[in-house]
């Protein structure tokens, strides 16, 4: 590489140098946790994506030195992990936040205010799709269906949501992200940051008190279909339950 291609930073396709290791300490730690996981699956291959969910709790994101982990306590070669790493969207490929803040932006929360909320929060952070405020606190990404439309708009932040928002909560939020003050997701657990849900994700207990009650169920808006199917509504059933359907005629 030349010196100009350097200082403009030009790739010319050389290849990289092989990923550095963990530290011997951090090497360790994560080796006894990846055992514990790669017992879980007949096969060690099958342990992959929770492993990267392992590394990215460590890192915050899956970094090369991540994928080369992956790869040496499962046997697979470097460009293998990477073809699933870039494949799911749950993984980061760069350094991210503590918090990642997802505003969907499929069609039914777009135009119930998705893409204006996505588009303040954008002013009001001084950032792009996927990137983090200089304090390292938030990751702004537009990102597609949580299946949570009948909340529309929604915004996720590390996986837990917030629903029914609009651009001035959506930004009352970020702010309180930032300066450290309480924030409760409207259904689910409490917040943690990015690098414990990773961790939760690669399959190990979630310890915070009371955290796994409070992931609840479906609220009255994912219900209401259901109930006016059932006739528990003042709306007609829509459908007979299956129980009550007869057959004439020996059809």
């Amino acid at each position: 590489m030349t010196a100009d291609a350097v200082n403009t930073g030009i790739s010319l396709g050389m290849p990289q140098l092989p990923a550095p290791d963990f530290p011997a300490e951090v090497r360790a730690r994560l080796e006894a946790d990846a055992q514990e996981i790669i017992t879980r699956y007949p096969d060690s291959r099958s342990a992959l994506l929770p492993l990267l969910h392992l590394t990215q709790s460590e890192e915050g994101y899956v970094s090369r030195t991540g994928i080369r982990f992956c790869a040496e306590v499962l046997g697979l070669t470097t460009a293998e992990v990477t073809a699933v790493a870039t494949f799911y969207t749950m993984y980061r490929r760069r350094p991210s936040g503590d918090y990642q803040v997802g505003v969907c932006t499929n069609t039914l929360c777009a135009v119930m205010g998705g893409d204006a909320i996505f588009a303040e929060l954008q002013e009001h952070l001084g950032v792009g799709n996927n990137e983090t405020t200089p304090d390292g606190k938030v990751t702004l990404e537009h990102i597609e269906c949580n299946a949570a439309c009948d909340y529309a708009p929604v915004v996720m932040v590390n996986w837990e949501f917030f629903d029914n928002q609009t651009p001035e909560s959506a930004k009352a939020l970020v702010d309180d992200l930032r300066a450290g003050r309480p924030v409760e997701p409207t259904r689910g657990a409490p917040l943690c940051t990015y690098k414990d849900t990773a961790r939760i994700l690669a399959g190990f207990p979630d310890e915070r008190e009371g955290a796994v009650e409070a992931s609840g169920g479906a609220g009255p808006a994912s219900l209401i279909g259901l109930r006016i199917a059932r006739g528990e509504s003042p709306h007609a059933p829509v459908v007979r339950p299956r129980a009550e359907t007869g057959t004439e005629g020996g059809e």
